[in-house]
């Protein structure tokens, strides 16, 4: 362990606490008990945050550019729950590397860097704070690219990689206390296949959702590994009837008495979700339960991101069409799956977020081509250049279903200003000690929330500012980035990002800041 300097700045600015609610909060606003800032401009650190449920910590790992130099100094920092520092811990990261992914098993996170100079090398760093110790290892794929997916299990890394063809995927097994490494040959697939994992160590094993296509039809490939990547079972689900399986979560491997698969379906063209489907796949050796299909138009609150005017016309439509026996009207949506998330109850929780690529147009005039008779016709001219700006979610759905995958209800969260530039989670779901779930998200300095019970209709438009200081210190929000909320321990969340401040009194100053938020 060796101190910094901004360590020291950082212990002579404690972390903020208070309990305090705005008088203008709306109802279930969440209290936001501690917050921590550290005295760091994104231009030139980098923070990456993994919050620990296992032991109500949160670790930081943070990189600061070394001044007149390209080379970056990292650390592993540990908070408690009240956000205070504990303890930091210097990693010699190469300068040849950059961050790719986090994760973490316990209350050990894990860092996977990618090398700039050498394709397909990998460098390893596993934390535990419990003991204040860094074990590092260095991997030479030489065949991964993109690592997409990073997840731990029994102290061993799984890693869904793009191969150096781009055109194929597969999973790589890292173990960092052993340097091991090994290509899992039951997960090769062409790109752009879509991969959905769960790990459990307690189970010992881990288990792959696969989608397979021909371009008219999809299914999906279900293939359970062992925590060292041997294969134990592999299955087929797949529908006779027109309509083809996209993708889907399967449920946690650590509940024994349930395994369910929950997804989404299309009508023939396999790349625009039609509606959701689920199956049980505990039937051993006897006949395998039907697939149940449930179209968006089937669910209450699917729609609720439109209009009640234009609501109302999409369903006329729908009831004309289906009185002529004409067939379905076909949706375009696109669904970014959450991991089942088991209730107390017994139930699960499914999560979707429905999203589109954005983009922006870029028009460019010039002098247009002299023709063949001599002249231009059109002597100025126009082109459009379209650009790729993000993935804009409009809602995000959420759906209950008991444990023989029958829907029980569902609900809608609309969202506003919403999009990232990696499809990754952006909304985050916590569940209350009344078995009320809470779906939330940063956008800019507020943070956007709904409390979602069952199928009953709640607000959309519920939101609170990230509190930068005890109540009655002003304090404006000049600009946030790379801002965002993860889930933490019971009903609460960790919000982060870089935030400039400005006060009345004294200069603007930016900080890197760990907010705690408790429904």
């Amino acid at each position: 362990m060796k101190p910094c300097y901004y360590l020291l700045l950082l212990l002579l600015r404690p972390a903020l606490l208070w309990a305090q609610v705005p008088a203008s909060s709306p109802p279930d606003a969440p209290i936001q008990t501690a917050r921590t800032e550290l005295p760091l401009s994104n231009s030139s650190s980098e923070a990456h945050v993994q919050p620990l449920p296992a032991d109500s910590s949160v670790v930081v790992l943070l990189g600061r550019d070394k001044p007149f130099t390209s080379k970056t100094s990292y650390f592993f920092q540990r908070y408690n729950r009240e956000l205070q520092l504990t303890q930091e811990t210097e990693v010699a990261v190469p300068d040849e590397f950059s961050f790719a992914r986090m994760c973490a098993e316990g209350t050990v996170v894990y860092a996977l860097f990618s090398s700039r100079v050498t394709p397909g090398r990998l460098w390893a760093a596993a934390y535990s704070g419990v003991l204040g110790q860094v074990h590092i290892q260095q991997f030479d794929t030489k065949l991964s690219r993109e690592i997409v997916e990073l997840k731990a299990l029994d102290g061993r890394l799984f890693a869904t990689v793009v191969l150096a063809d781009q055109s194929h995927v597969t999973a790589l097994l890292l173990e960092v206390a052993t340097g091991r490494m090994q290509y899992l040959a039951a997960v090769y697939e062409p790109a752009p296949t879509q991969f959905t994992f769960v790990a459990n160590a307690a189970a010992g094993r881990a288990e792959y959702v696969l989608s397979q296509t021909n371009g008219r039809k999809s299914r999906l490939q279900l293939k359970q590994l062992s925590d060292r990547g041997q294969l134990i079972h592999s299955e087929f689900i797949q529908t006779e009837s027109e309509r083809s399986l996209i993708t889907a979560q399967i449920s946690p491997p650590q509940d024994t008495t349930a395994r369910l698969l929950m997804g989404t379906y299309s009508l023939r063209d396999p790349t625009y979700a039609q509606g959701l489907f689920a199956t049980d796949l505990t039937q051993g050796n006897g006949p395998k339960a039907p697939l149940r299909f449930y179209d968006f138009l089937r669910l209450k609150h699917f729609f609720d991101y439109l209009k009640p005017a234009r609501q109302a016309r999409l369903r006329a439509r729908v009831e004309r069409r289906l009185a002529k026996t004409l067939p379905p009207l076909r949706w375009h949506y696109r669904l970014l799956l959450h991991e089942l998330r088991p209730q107390a109850d017994g139930s699960y929780v499914l999560v979707a977020e429905v999203y589109y690529p954005h983009y922006r147009y870029n028009n460019y005039g010039g002098f247009g081509p002299i023709g063949s008779a001599g002249y231009s016709p059109s002597p100025f001219s126009y082109s459009n250049s379209r650009v790729f700006d993000g993935y804009q979610t409009t809602h995000v759905l959420v759906c209950g279903f008991d444990r023989q995958g029958t829907l029980q209800w569902d609900n809608t969260f609309v969202v506003d200003n919403l999009r990232r530039y990696e499809l990754e989670e952006a909304v985050r779901l916590q569940t209350l000690p009344d078995g009320r779930l809470v779906l939330a998200y940063i956008d800019e300095d507020k943070l956007r929330y709904k409390v979602v019970n069952r199928a009953e209709h709640s607000p959309n438009d519920l939101q609170v500012p990230i509190q930068t200081a005890p109540v009655g210190t002003v304090e404006k929000v000049a600009d946030t980035s790379n801002a965002d909320l993860q889930p933490w321990f019971g009903s609460r969340f960790v919000a982060s990002g870089y935030q400039r401040l400005r006060t009345n009194r004294g200069p603007e100053r930016e900080v890197f800041f760990l907010n705690a938020v408790a429904f």
